[in-house]
């Protein structure tokens, strides 16, 4: 995968925040925050490289980026954070102002026929069958029509955290599913398995709300 574009992209977005929350979260000090980011860029930059370009229709190049963003800075501190701290930091990083607009703005149009549609697109694609940095995904809706679950069975952040030798805190990424959902407004998210702690698969439980 190419640097440029969504990577770049990403970087500059966010990579401010997850350097302020080297210091907010992991109480870093500023001047140490400030080298481990250095690192962080480099170590983020040779990850995507290392990356295949995912397919024009896969929806989750930005999931794949975020988590080589976030394993870029795990891999340049200098003391693994244990589960909570990294879950506690990634939520923090990520969650900016703009994130939280992305979400809501996203939450409008949730449940509509077109976000459907897209979903049984996604579903029927099976990316990972041909990447394994990305997702396989059943698109189960609800028979009493209050939403759906997308149910995984192959996981690219999984994968690539796996390689990586950080297996042990992908569950930090899989909780911001929570508060994504919580921050669009119009979501009850639900899960009982992920493949990360050894689950079946990954259930995505959507639910709307009543207005």
């Amino acid at each position: 995968m190419k640097y440029s574009g969504m990577p770049a992209g990403m970087w500059a977005l966010f990579g401010r925040s997850f350097r302020k929350q080297l210091t907010g979260v992991l109480k870093i000090p500023e001047k140490e925050a400030a080298v481990i980011s250095g690192r962080a860029k480099r170590k983020y930059r040779q990850i995507i490289e290392h990356l295949p370009e995912f397919e024009t229709d896969d929806r989750f190049k930005m999931n794949i980026v975020s988590c080589a963003m976030l394993c870029g800075f795990l891999l340049s501190l200098p003391e693994r954070p244990t589960v909570e701290q990294a879950t506690a930091y990634y939520k923090a990083a990520m969650m900016t102002g703009p994130m939280v607009l992305f979400c809501q703005l996203s939450g409008k149009n949730k449940y509509t026929p077109k976000d459907l549609a897209g979903m049984r697109k996604t579903a029927a694609l099976r990316a990972a069958d041909r990447n394994p940095y990305s997702w396989n995904m059943e698109f189960l809706p609800y028979p009493d029509g209050t939403g759906y679950e997308a149910r995984f069975t192959a996981c690219g952040i999984c994968h690539l955290m796996t390689e990586l030798g950080l297996s042990e805190l992908i569950p930090a990424m899989c909780r911001l599913d929570y508060t994504m959902a919580e921050a669009g407004g119009v979501t009850d998210f639900v899960r009982k398995y992920t493949l990360a702690e050894g689950g079946p698969y990954c259930d995505c439980g959507y639910i709307q709300r009543k207005k």
